[in-house]
């Protein structure tokens, strides 16, 4: 493997990279960053915090310190995402502020951002909406932006930025160098790239659908009244921090809440709060003021916090690549990790599907012994009707009704007369 030391970079680069403490790349950055310096589109999936930031960062930011008019395009799917792209190029970017940065998202104060835009940054990173809401208004122009990147581009896809990806491209050169990157390869993001990628490269780390490497996973399959008393256990037994993962913004809310009267401080995290109030939540959390944070899937992505240690799946995602990026919130740069998934008979499918997803090739089947099981209900008996109280039921063959013919009487079995008309 090599050692970045070796790759044809500025010297600038190199100091900043050793700053950082960035020795040897991933897998994912050392085939990456060869084909991006030589300006090449690039596909690429790998495991959740594996290093995919740094695989396309390094070599844009290479571009930009030798080429003075490079400016380069960011976009992803989440606001917290775009924080954390913007925070890596900060540090691998020379440090006499030669090259500025502008961070486009929504949430966030429009007078900041077009402030922002008037001191000419060259690396705009963003989500597809408020890019989108710049452009509208011109104060961002990407005529001569050359270099774009589409980042965790599956998520995009998912939550309907397609149409808008499409009007920011349409506003970029053609001879530009896009690079695309995700951890799941959907059927959506072949298309995509057939679409807007020129003879693309592409890179694969592990398999695209293989959650990251030390995460012991656990399933617990429970019932819905089971499920309270459980996740309380399993925060009692556990140590360090914890991320639960719930289905929609008005269940986190109602979780944190719940959990801090029960003597586990917790704070919810979700795409209705004020993005001040989500970067105070967030920084609390990496500061380990708190060691609870309850999510929806906003947070299955972009966040990227060494000392998580669990991952608790208290509801299941609606869509199963969700799983593989929620549990990559835990064993992150190499660390160990765990998760635990709340399995209940209402979302056995979800979990099915799951389970197809980790391994194509997996026969569906009932849990295992030695797992929790759900609880047995009793079939109720089937009621007798028609019978006096406590009587046996009839088992006897059902009589057919003679219709026409007296009470208690024996049916007419003489053929029926033929009525005349006229």
């Amino acid at each position: 493997m090599k050692k970045f030391s070796e790759f044809n970079l500025p010297k600038k680069l190199h100091q900043s990279l050793a700053a950082m403490g960035f020795e040897t790349p991933t897998p994912i950055q050392e085939q990456t960053i060869t084909f991006a310096l030589e300006g090449k589109d690039i596909v690429g999936t790998a495991q959740t915090g594996t290093g995919k930031t740094g695989a396309f960062t390094i070599p844009l930011v290479a571009k930009l310190i030798e080429n003075p008019e490079e400016t380069v395009l960011v976009l992803t799917p989440t606001r917290e995402l775009a924080m954390q792209v913007t925070k890596v190029f900060h540090q691998a970017l020379p440090k006499d502020r030669s090259v500025r940065t502008a961070l486009l998202i929504g949430g966030d104060s429009m007078e900041k951002q077009l402030r922002d835009l008037k001191r000419n940054p060259r690396v705009f990173v963003g989500t597809p909406g408020r890019i989108n809401d710049h452009l509208k208004r011109g104060s961002m122009k990407i005529s001569n932006t050359r270099s774009l990147v589409l980042d965790e581009t599956d998520q995009m896809l998912d939550m309907g930025f397609d149409v808008q990806i499409d009007a920011i491209i349409k506003k970029m050169p053609e001879d530009r160098q896009t690079l695309m990157f995700s951890a799941t390869l959907p059927k959506k993001l072949e298309n995509l790239a057939g679409q807007y990628l020129k003879d693309p490269v592409r890179v694969s780390v592990g398999k695209h659908s293989e959650p990251a490497k030390h995460v012991e996973q656990r399933v617990l399959n429970l019932t819905h009244d089971e499920k309270y008393p459980e996740l309380i256990n399993q925060l009692d037994e556990r140590q360090g921090s914890i991320i639960i993962f719930v289905k929609t913004k008005r269940d986190a809310d109602k979780l944190a809440e719940k959990l801090s009267k029960d003597h586990h401080p917790s704070h919810a995290i979700h795409g209705d709060l004020r993005q001040n109030k989500r970067e105070r939540i967030l920084n609390n959390f990496r500061k380990e003021k708190y060691r609870i944070l309850v999510a929806t899937d906003v947070a299955a992505r972009g966040i990227d916090i060494p000392h998580i240690r669990h991952v608790i799946n208290y509801d299941l995602p609606q869509q199963a690549e969700n799983y593989i990026h929620r549990i990559g919130r835990t064993a992150r740069a190499g660390e160990k990790g765990h998760a635990i998934s709340f399995v209940t008979v209402e979302n056995r499918g979800k979990w099915y599907a799951i389970e197809r997803l980790l391994d194509p090739t997996k026969k569906r089947q009932g849990p295992k012994k030695d797992r929790k099981n759900f609880s047995k209900r009793k079939k109720p008996s089937r009621k007798a009707y028609g019978t006096a109280p406590n009587a046996a039921p009839n088992t006897g063959p059902r009589k057919k009704k003679a219709y026409g013919s007296a009470p208690n009487t024996a049916p007419n079995t003489e053929p029926r007369k033929k009525k005349t008309y006229g």
